[in-house]
């Protein structure tokens, strides 16, 4: 089968590489209020102490537990139960103050709303100046609204300015008296970060700003709860289901039945060894490739069924990868070191044909538009198309190995590849900056994450490290447990928000590692040779593909899944019953 340091060029064989009272727009509600500020501080809140601690651990407040409570019940328009639960416990939601400076703010009495804003009590003296600008902004506006221009000017120099913050928001405002309403004046007030706010967005806004002990944020019970269930999920380490499945009445636990570990179906249809393989970016379609020279393109069924939709011939060497458009319309191929074809994936016809005269390309890749393709070239550089066949650009120098992965992150900004044998080059493409992933070992193959933020770099010491790339380079994890000794093995990220690692082995193993633990889950046999490239269904988190020495491809499932099975010997496909 060749080994690493075989000088043939065959790519996986070199392939290691409201009234008194008045509503909130969000829900909330305003308790009857009465007296002056001075009056309401004398009734401040409950200290968070009082009351004691509730819950089986002893951490939790019962004064800020209620509150809570209320704020959820008001914000959810129960507003009768909100108010029952503030008389009946003994702990109101807001302090008197708090409810007269809020129904301040919604009335308009901005003076008022200022001295009350002071009567607070609060100890950070730049969230005061925060509140009062904010304040006073929408004083200004509302001044400006009623043509009160003088009265707006008076308020921003008196004011607004003497805060001494956001000077580039007092220049702003200060526009706003030169060229008044529509604030869109070209050179004045910007619409878009200036336009009026009405008073509950106000409202809003200071609640965010003012302590939570003051003023209890919008939607904190939600955020909790769902911090709770995050943390839950996370902990699982089999957890691959919609978060909507997830439920409030238990602790939430998900078995290992939701991994792909059976064998739904065996595809046979390839002639020589498959060496590569990957899902369509909506999951329908599957494409391989095969040292039989040859690539097919497999499509999903509605019911979960793999089926052979077209087969590409025309490649004079074996094909050693794959690559989706970004809309799935379309495919490329890649030959060892021979071109680079492009076909419909309709109509399974070639559309194009890209060489260089004298060399290989030896890997390729779409840009996120769709509208150009790139490839490695085997006198390592990298080159970029044109759909039709001209070539737009060339980087030269050390960019790529003879034999490499190649890839771009989605914004289009940086080209990934392996520049030398123990370091991966990311390379900026708008800047021209390069950075570098080094490792110790040889390095094989990689993949990139959907999100652009992580890659899975296989080493030849039988290790998959997964390295972070958003912003300074970070290793993070490592993978082992599989097999490697002398060919390419690749690797990917799946199941539900990419949480797993799945790699090919040279022990004809499957294997499925937890990304952020770690931990080895799985180790699936199946395979009569080496697995040399898996690929989860971006579509269905419970659908994985290996593609194997043995010729076979082998769709993974869940145990207790089952497909309607056409003729079950159509198309090279095998099914199984679960069995290896």
């Amino acid at each position: 089968m060749g080994g690493l340091e075989d000088d043939e060029p065959a790519s996986k064989r070199v392939k290691f590489a409201s009234g008194g009272l008045r509503d909130l727009s969000n829900g909330s509600f305003l308790s009857p209020i009465a007296g002056s500020s001075g009056d309401l501080m004398a009734r401040p809140l409950p200290s968070e102490g009082d009351g004691g601690v509730i819950g089986s651990k002893g951490v939790i407040k019962k004064v800020e537990f209620v509150r809570i409570i209320a704020k959820a019940l008001y914000s959810l328009g129960y507003k009768k139960s909100g108010a029952h639960l503030e008389e009946e416990s003994g702990i109101p939601l807001h302090s008197s103050v708090v409810n007269l400076f809020m129904q301040q703010i919604l009335d308009g009495k901005w003076d008022e709303s200022m001295a009350t804003l002071h009567n607070i009590g609060l100890s950070d003296d730049s969230i005061v100046k925060s509140a009062s600008f904010l304040i006073l902004e929408k004083k200004f506006f509302e001044l400006l609204d009623g043509e009160k221009v003088m009265d707006a000017l008076k308020t921003l120099r008196t004011e607004i300015a003497p805060l001494n913050i956001n000077n580039d928001r007092v220049h702003e405002l200060s526009s706003c008296i030169v060229f008044p309403r529509p604030y869109s004046l070209v050179g004045s007030c910007n619409e878009d970060i200036l336009r009026e706010k009405s008073r509950p967005r106000l409202l809003e806004e200071l609640q965010s700003l003012l302590p939570p002990t003051v003023m209890v944020p919008e939607r904190r019970l939600e955020h909790i709860v769902e911090q709770a269930l995050s943390l839950q999920r996370d902990a699982c380490m089999f957890h691959n289901s919609m978060d909507k499945d997830m439920s409030l009445y238990s602790d939430h636990h998900c078995g290992r039945d939701q991994i792909p570990s059976r064998t739904l179906q065996i595809l046979q249809a390839h002639t020589d060894e498959v060496w590569f393989l990957q899902f369509s970016h909506n999951g329908k379609y599957l494409a391989s490739s095969s040292n039989d020279r040859s690539a097919i393109i497999w499509e999903v069924d509605v019911d979960g069924g793999v089926f052979l939709k077209h087969r590409l011939s025309g490649h004079q060497k074996p094909v050693s990868a794959v690559s989706w458009s970004p809309d799935d319309r379309q495919l490329l191929t890649c030959g060892v070191e021979e071109a680079v074809r492009r076909w419909d994936v309709a109509s399974g016809e070639c559309l194009c044909v890209y060489e260089k005269p004298g060399l290989g390309l030896v890997s390729c890749g779409w840009f996120p538009d769709g509208k150009s393709i790139f490839s490695g070239v085997s006198d390592k550089s990298i080159c970029m198309w044109e759909l039709e066949g001209q070539e737009q650009e060339c980087w030269k120098g050390q960019r790529t190995l003879k034999i490499s992965d190649l890839e771009i992150t989605s914004d289009g900004k940086q080209i990934l590849s392996i520049c030398r044998e123990t370091a991966i080059l990311l390379l900026d493409r708008e800047v021209k900056v390069e950075r570098l992933i080094e490792e110790d070992q040889t390095i094989t193959s990689f993949a990139l994450s959907c999100d652009n933020r992580f890659l899975l770099v296989n080493l030849l010491n039988q290790e998959i490290h997964l390295w972070s790339i958003d912003g300074d380079t970070k290793l993070i994890s490592k993978y082992k447990g599989h097999s490697r000794s002398r060919f390419i093995i690749r690797s990917c990220f799946g199941g539900l928000e990419q949480a797993f690692v799945a790699s090919g082995s040279e022990d004809s193993q499957v294997y499925i590692w937890h990304k952020g633990s770690g931990e080895l889950i799985e180790a699936l046999p199946g395979h009569s040779g080496a697995v040399n490239s898996v690929s989860w269904n971006p579509g269905n988190p419970h659908m994985l593909a290996s593609a194997s020495d043995d010729r076979t491809i082998r769709i993974w499932g869940l145990n207790d899944l089952h497909i309607k099975r056409k003729d079950p010997h159509s198309n090279g496909v095998h099914y199984c019953n679960g069995g290896t």
